[in-house]
């Protein structure tokens, strides 16, 4: 079983803001896979389809972003023997990068990132694959707050709608495949 974990803020207001591109990728990768995720519980929007012989989990907490933890804990503590090293996906915003740009990884810190900490809070270990996609850094003297709950400009908007549909690629290669050869293919 597999459980891929969108993060994002519930709700029209932040629907469109840098900080849900975790929710949009969840969204295409929901489209793709015929698997819409409405339905309510764990304290997410859920859905669930079989890749393979593999279920899989697409899941959009509605905890808003600094809880998401808590909402991966809810589907965690349902399906025992869930093994976050291999079983769970997370996609997210990453200041890090520029946007548009995606990149895979196996593990590491939270980079300030606080829906991560979160994660990594309940599920005790830092070890998780991920998939982060760029939004860029707040312009000089503007707070990080502002940057991440606004839209992107018109000019970027693109990218990351693109770099959402790389992600959701990334991620479905992943569960068909390895998380391993996702990121050889992928990493840009």
């Amino acid at each position: 079983m597999k459980i891929v974990i969108g993060l994002g803020n519930p709700g029209d207001k932040y629907h469109n803001t840098k900080h849900n591109v975790g929710f949009w990728a969840i969204d295409v990768l929901s489209a793709r896979l015929s698997t819409p995720c409405t339905q309510q519980k764990w304290k997410s929007l859920v859905g669930e389809c079989r890749i393979g012989v593999e279920k899989v989990i697409l899941c959009k907490p509605q905890t808003f972003m600094n809880l998401s933890g808590e909402a991966l804990r809810e589907v965690i503590r349902f399906y025992s023997g869930i093994e976050p090293e291999t079983d769970v996906i997370l996609l997210y915003d990453d200041m890090d990068f520029p946007p548009g740009t995606v990149k895979l990884r196996e593990k590491g810190s939270a980079g300030g990132h606080n829906g991560v900490k979160s994660i990594m809070a309940h599920l005790g270990t830092e070890v998780f694959p991920r998939v982060r996609m760029g939004i860029g850094r707040p312009e000089p003297g503007r707070p990080v707050i502002q940057h991440v709950l606004s839209p992107f400009p018109a000019e970027q908007q693109k990218l990351v709608e693109q770099a959402a549909q790389r992600a959701a690629e990334a991620v479905h290669f992943a569960l068909e495949h390895s998380f391993t050869l996702a990121m050889n293919r992928f990493n840009e």
